[in-house]
């Protein structure tokens, strides 16, 4: 794992536009460091006895596949419109000019 150096805090604290004195540089260094210690950990477990978990309520995506239903014609779906204008729904503007 990499090692965190004050360079890395001040990049990170530049990115969080956080102004940091050389005392919190230091203290921020160590802090980051420890918590990047703690999590190589993570790199020593036996996971290889466990299972991948997809979804963690165990539901799975329902979907239903994409059918070609029948066709409807211009005129039959104008019908249903309050407005229409040069054979199209006429809506109320959105912008204003």
């Amino acid at each position: 794992m990499a090692k965190i150096t004050n360079e890395k805090v001040e990049d990170i604290s530049k990115l969080a536009r956080l102004a940091l004195d050389e005392k919190e540089k230091e203290k921020l260094t160590k802090q980051l460091g420890s918590v990047l210690e703690y999590f190589s950990k993570l790199d020593t477990a036996d996971t290889s006895n466990v299972s991948v978990i997809k979804q963690i309520n165990q539901m799975e995506n329902v979907v239903r596949a994409d059918k070609i239903g029948e066709k409807w014609s211009r005129e039959d779906l104008l019908k249903n419109s309050p407005e229409q204008k040069g054979g199209f729904i006429k809506v109320k503007a959105v912008f204003e000019s």
